[in-house]
């Protein structure tokens, strides 16, 4: 009886602990992508990967509430959220952390030393933002230039 007790608590302990499992859409010939989601795998997120045609990504990114100013070169969804282009995985976890009522994370463009483009240490400085239900946005996270 103790056993099965302690092996009852300790379960929900164990799915917590499971890796976050994120979907990524993108274009098959972008290499940076490619490049995010090895960051994504080295820190313990298990990644799937779908290639859609440059018009119907566009089309998922609209649908998905991302606006136009905020796009990048690939969409992601995690636990209910949107993650658009190359978003540290630090921001990725505190987002999973937080829970905000948000549509999710978003770096517009691609900005040098971001995650998948380039070294952090010699990076552009860049802003991750939150995108908030009704097409609005604030600064989440500021990186500084390297």
């Amino acid at each position: 009886l103790g056993l099965g007790l302690v092996t009852a608590a300790a379960l929900p302990v164990a799915l917590r602990a499971a890796p976050p499992a994120i979907h990524v859409v993108k274009d098959p010939d972008c290499g940076c992508c490619g490049a995010w989601i090895d960051i994504l795998q080295r820190d313990g997120f298990t990644v799937t990967t779908e290639h859609l045609a440059p018009e119907a990504l566009q089309a998922l990114k609209r649908d998905s509430g991302i606006p136009e100013a905020l796009a990048s070169c690939h969409t992601a969804r995690i636990e209910g959220y949107v993650v658009e282009g190359h978003v540290p995985v630090a921001d990725i976890r505190r987002l999973l952390a937080e829970r905000p009522d948000a549509i999710g994370l978003a770096v517009p463009g691609m900005p040098y030393g971001a995650p998948g483009m380039g070294p952090d240490s010699d990076r552009d400085a860049y802003d991750v933002h939150l995108i908030l239900r009704g097409g609005g946005s604030r600064v989440f996270t500021r990186y500084a230039a390297g």
